[in-house]
């Protein structure tokens, strides 16, 4: 499975802080209890790509 196939899994996501200064990304899916912490400095990382991508893909829809 790649960025551009198709899935009919349905997911939950939560993103929060952890008590240990961490940031959680935590998906839920069909079974699946997926944690996944990242420094802060990561997170703002990962946060500026799903925005250069918010920007690609309106981009391409217009």
């Amino acid at each position: 499975m790649g960025i551009n196939s198709e899935s009919d899994i349905e997911a939950n996501l939560q993103i929060g802080p952890t008590d240990q200064g961490m940031v959680r990304l935590y998906i839920e899916a069909q079974g699946i209890d997926l944690p996944m912490d990242f420094t802060p400095e990561e997170a703002e990382e990962i946060a500026q790509e799903i925005i250069a991508s918010a920007q690609a893909a309106r981009a391409k829809g217009s």
